[in-house]
């Protein structure tokens, strides 16, 4: 279930129109990634803003407000270290994620918890027979 669909339709047609961020000369030497850096140079072209070279990142092509730190699932993503942590957090707009340093007796009392509470939690775990509760809590 997709809540939010709107804001999150909203933030993906803004994504549509914001170029592909590219690290410079990452297209002529193998030996650079394309993962986004910043051009330092004295007189480097791409810093420079020369037409014709890729845009640099700017604050302009940030998404909308209200759906920044959405999940793809349309909850709002929140880290959870203990059973008091999920009495604070709304279960119709709020999603769980279990701190990974969480251990495995407090994450089984959080998922029984965030059960009983109709959390969607979502990094329930592989070995979970908790999983299959919060799934069918979500269907209904």
């Amino acid at each position: 279930m997709v809540i939010n669909k709107e804001l999150l339709e909203k933030r993906k047609k803004i994504s549509e129109h914001r170029p592909k961020f590219v690290r410079q000369e990452s297209w002529r030497y193998d030996r650079l990634a394309e993962n986004w850096r910043k051009p330092k140079g004295k007189d480097n072209k791409m810093r420079l803003q020369v037409s014709g070279v890729p845009q640099l990142v700017k604050v302009g092509y940030r998404g909308p407000k209200v759906a920044r730190g959405l999940h793809p699932s349309g909850y709002t993503d929140n880290l959870v270290y203990n059973t008091n942590d999920l009495l604070l957090l709304d279960s119709k707009k709020d999603a769980v994620r279990i701190g990974h340093i969480v251990g495995k007796l407090k994450k089984k009392q959080i998922l029984t918890k965030a059960a009983e509470l109709g959390f969607k939690v979502l990094n329930p775990g592989k070995d979970s027979k908790l999983q299959n509760k919060s799934q069918i809590k979500e269907n209904e």
